[in-house]
């Protein structure tokens, strides 16, 4: 529904014939309107969908429930960093490539070139290879030039998750699971990939694009008995950011999240013969402070492979 743009003046119409009330909608002239609970609404929108046609009316979008101009909507999700993305070879084939431009369009590593944090504290850049409900298993190609991003292959065929996402699924850039050094207390090594986020948020992500994202805690998954980190996040302008400082207020506010990234990411090869994948710490979610500790290791390990004081493992 982040996506839906409604003619103004139909939707209201439309509200009016089905007798709603309450919801606070700003329009361009600014007065302001009233319609509906948020749920009869949602209903009302799906409905619009397949009913109305949009010829010469003010689009506006639906972001969380507020309606805004769309021209917000591209500053809103915009990166400030002067990046860009094209698109080589076929969607769907071994060709496909999105490759990361900046502003000379000149090729740069998505991986080595952007960087991890922003300006506020407990904030970094994430660059989203997989969009939540999405299945196609897309990932930067640590081992080519430039680190496109690309689909996996397995046994020679394009990979696909068995089911879709449910999350934006991403890394963090400048950051290194070292598979050179072992984990003190889980006594596994790194996976030789950047680290990845699982970011919670409302709206769908485009692939390759690069967002701010707030930290709220990590788990610590192994998987064919590598560390494999999954930082939990959610977009810096997701309208629940404010409301979310760590996992403790996920799990208050969304119920169930932190517990169906677990079980999705132990269950998701299964279908393939392959184990279930395990959880250290007890299977218990890393606090906020921590988590900020993994990425400033994982950071430093990066720095490492970047200067070559590290085997870098064909990467």
């Amino acid at each position: 529904l982040s996506a839906t743009v409604l003619c103004t003046r139909q939707l209201f119409d439309l509200a009016a014939m089905n007798g709603f009330a309450n919801l606070s909608v700003s329009h361009r002239a600014g007065r302001r309107h009233s319609i509906a609970s948020l749920a009869p609404l949602l209903a009302l929108l799906l409905a619009a969908l397949k009913q109305l046609q949009f010829p010469g009316c003010n689009s506006w979008l639906l972001v969380g429930t507020k309606f805004v101009p769309p021209r917000r909507i591209v500053a809103l999700h915009a990166a400030p960093l002067d990046v860009r993305t094209e698109v080589r070879g076929e969607v769907g084939t071994e060709s496909f490539r999105r490759f990361f431009l900046n502003g000379q369009d000149q090729e740069i590593s998505p991986w080595h070139d952007l960087p991890l944090g922003t300006e506020v504290e407990g904030e970094y850049w994430m660059v989203t290879e997989i969009p939540k409900m999405t299945k196609a298993k897309m990932e930067i190609a640590t081992k080519e030039a430039s680190n496109p991003i690309a689909q996996d292959l397995k046994k020679g065929k394009l990979r696909d998750y068995h089911g879709p996402i449910f999350w934006n699924y991403g890394y963090l850039p400048q950051t290194w699971e070292n598979p050179n050094v072992e984990h003190p207390e889980l006594r596994v090594l790194g996976d030789n990939d950047p680290v990845d986020v699982v970011e919670i948020g409302t709206r769908v992500h485009k692939q390759g694009e690069i967002s701010k994202v707030k930290v709220l805690g990590a788990l610590a998954m192994i998987d064919d008995g590598e560390l494999d980190w999954k930082i939990i996040g959610i977009a810096s302008d997701d309208p629940l950011a404010g409301e979310l400082r760590d996992l403790k207020d996920v799990e208050e506010k969304l119920p169930g999240v932190v517990s169906g990234i677990r079980e999705w990411f132990r269950w998701y090869k299964t279908p393939d013969g392959k184990p279930l994948n395990a959880f250290g710490f007890g299977e218990k979610a890393l606090s906020l402070t921590d988590t900020v500790k993994v990425i400033a290791e994982t950071h430093g390990y990066w720095k490492e492979l970047h200067e070559a004081k590290s085997n870098h493992q064909g990467l």
